[in-house]
């Protein structure tokens, strides 16, 4: 009788071998014959049990071939931009951990295994590789505007990134197929981001060199142009997610207005009974009407709003994590 107890101790303490995570290295292109090669080896080198994924976006040069010679899993994205690659790779590639980088060699394929360390042990939802180094200081532009937008997201959605445009980053699979895509182009990583801040999850940085391109390699990314994008994704987002914030602030907007335009005519009906501005009467009251619109819009909106971000939870939920 007590070999059997002490048996059944010991079958009660074993503990069931951990099945290995599947990662999926997830690597948008357009026209990076110059650097994809290296890029795909690189995260070989130091991920060589993960499926390495190559989406290509419409290049014109070897890209795909250069990828596919270094061992790459090479799939294509026809509608142009950013944005609907990373939207197609989430929907198509199943993993346990999803690493997303591109295909300009900027990034440092030696950080990868720390991400998803820090992912995995941590039991986090996303993990961001902010970038240092020579790469943020050869455009002053974009590091200009890339301090700007952190900032914004800082003080309308929360704390959480200080680098919300980096392209290096690993996420959890409950994070990614849960993940509402909307955007099309470079602004794909603000909606990556707002979305993890919107929804509260677990999130962390880790600092990461960001080298240069390499010589014969350009940049896709407009400064002026794609700046207007992002800031028009901001603003967009705001509104969808913080909506009585939004609408309240035109209202306060619209209140101001109108109460600078009425103010004379309702002072100039007291001292004497008429009202000889009509017309800027008339003005007045339509804007105070629109006013107390956009705040009813508000409080509508920010139930709807409320519902959706219940539903995104629920999604979340649903799946499993890393």
């Amino acid at each position: 009788m007590p070999q059997v107890v002490e048996r059944l101790y010991e079958l009660a303490n074993l503990k069931p071998q951990a099945a290995p995570l599947k990662v999926a290295v997830l690597l948008p292109c357009y026209n990076e014959e110059a650097a994809i090669g290296d890029v795909v080896r690189g995260f070989r080198a130091v991920l060589p049990g993960a499926d390495i994924y190559v989406y290509d976006n419409n290049s014109k040069d070897r890209t795909i071939e250069k990828a596919e010679e270094a061992g790459a899993i090479v799939r294509r994205e026809r509608r142009q931009g950013k944005g609907n690659v990373v939207r197609r790779m989430l929907a198509d590639v199943e993993a346990d951990v999803y690493l997303m980088a591109d295909g300009d060699l900027t990034y440092d394929p030696l950080a990868a295994p720390l991400l998803i360390e820090r992912l995995v042990s941590e039991q986090l939802d996303m993990v961001v590789a902010t970038r240092e180094g020579e790469g943020m200081l050869a455009r002053k532009g974009h590091a200009a505007g890339n301090a700007m937008f952190n900032r914004m997201i800082t003080r309308l959605f929360g704390t959480g990134f200080t680098d919300i445009l980096s392209g290096y980053r690993v996420c959890s699979r409950r994070f990614a197929k849960s993940f509402p895509t909307a955007s099309n182009g470079f602004e794909i990583e603000t909606e990556l981001s707002i979305h993890a801040l919107d929804l509260r999850l677990a999130v962390d940085e880790i600092p990461v060199r960001y080298g240069k391109r390499p010589e014969n390699s350009t940049s896709k990314l407009s400064t002026f142009r794609d700046g207007f994008r992002i800031l028009w994704t901001i603003a967009m987002m705001y509104r969808a997610v913080k909506p009585f914030r939004f609408f309240g602030a035109i209202a306060l907007a619209l209140a101001g207005a109108g109460a600078v335009l009425g103010a004379p005519v309702v002072v100039e009906f007291l001292e004497t009974g008429l009202v000889p501005r009509l017309p800027t009467a008339v003005l007045a009251a339509s804007v105070m009407q629109l006013s107390v619109l956009s705040l009813v819009c508000g409080i509508v909106v920010e139930a709807i709003a409320e519902a959706r971000r219940e539903a995104k939870r629920l999604r979340y939920l649903e799946l499993k994590g890393a």
